[in-house]
This record gives structure tokens, sequence and C-alpha cells, in this order.
């Protein structure tokens, strides 16, 4: 199963990529395969046909599970992150990927925020979400339960739909 972690945090280097690696460690048992920091494709997202952007939408476009993950920024997930899926084509352009939204913030006001803003995203470009998001506290993500918990109750069903995907190719 080949991993791939994105992070949409406009600060490289972030939480929310620690956080993103953090769980995919814990679905999966290794390192991701990919880590796309957002914020180092640059300007090139601003357009179409970037070389570094273009091989940054292949590599998600062909993993079997995608942590998409952005902290909350004005109560929803970052321009930076919308421009980066925006060069997926609508419809197919995440078909046969198994997504996991994750978003953080600093309490607990926006826990609805990846399932109900970002996770439709993800869906209308064709990904699969066969688990609820993951919403984290971005000062207690490393001390809390919340990564285990979610793994423990739905990691089972994410791993199942992402090694049917594998084993569909």
């Amino acid at each position: 199963m080949k991993a791939t972690i994105v992070a949409g945090n406009p600060k490289p280097g972030s939480r929310t990529l620690d956080a993103a690696c953090l769980v995919a460690r814990a679905l999966t048992g290794s390192e991701p395969d990919h880590v796309v920091d957002v914020v180092s494709l640059g300007p090139g997202l601003l357009g179409w046909g970037d070389d570094a952007v273009t091989s940054a939408v292949e590599v998600v476009a062909s993993s079997d599970l995608v942590v998409f993950a952005s902290p909350t920024f004005k109560a929803t997930y970052t321009g930076i992150l919308k421009l980066f899926l925006d060069q997926f084509a609508t419809g197919d352009g995440l078909k046969d990927v198994v997504a996991l939204p994750l978003m953080l913030g600093a309490g607990p006001a926006h826990a609805m925020a990846p399932d109900l803003l970002l996770k439709p995203v993800l869906v209308e470009l064709g990904a699969t979400t066969p688990a609820p998001g993951l919403y984290l506290i971005d000062s207690t993500y490393t001390t809390d339960t919340r990564i285990a918990d979610h793994v423990g109750r739905w990691g089972g069903i994410i791993k199942a739909a992402a090694t049917a995907g594998t084993e569909a190719s």
C-alpha cells in the first residue's frame, strides 16, 4: 500500500505536516512513501503546467492512501490546499485513491470541519473516503489519544479500502 501525505499549511515543515505523518505511520506502520508539503510548490500552484506541481499531482493520484491535512483557517481548510486540489480533474482526479481528511485547530469549535468542508471536495475529485475525517487540537495532538483512537476505530476499514484498490489495479 502506497501512502502519501499532502499538507496544505502555508508554513513549511508545519505541525500540520507532522500530524499527518503521525497519522500515516499509525495507519500503515511505516513512514509515508511520499510527502507533499504544498507550500514548497510555490507560485506554480497559480496556473497549470508547472512541472513540480504536475509531478506532485501524479504522485498523489497514483497513491493508494492519502492523508490530506490542513490547519483550520478562517473556519475552513487553507487556500493553498485548495489551489493544489484545483489541479486535479473533477470526478476522477483522485479515482482509486482512499483519502483521509485531517484538520488541526486551536479548539473543538471546528471539529466537524474535516467532514463538512474537506471531505466533500475530495469526494468530488473521485476519492473514496471510507471513514470520518479526523480533527486534532494543534497543541495536544502529540500527547492525546485522538490519533490512536481514530486508527483503532477506523484503521482497518481505511486499510482494507486502500488494499482493495491496489488489488483491483
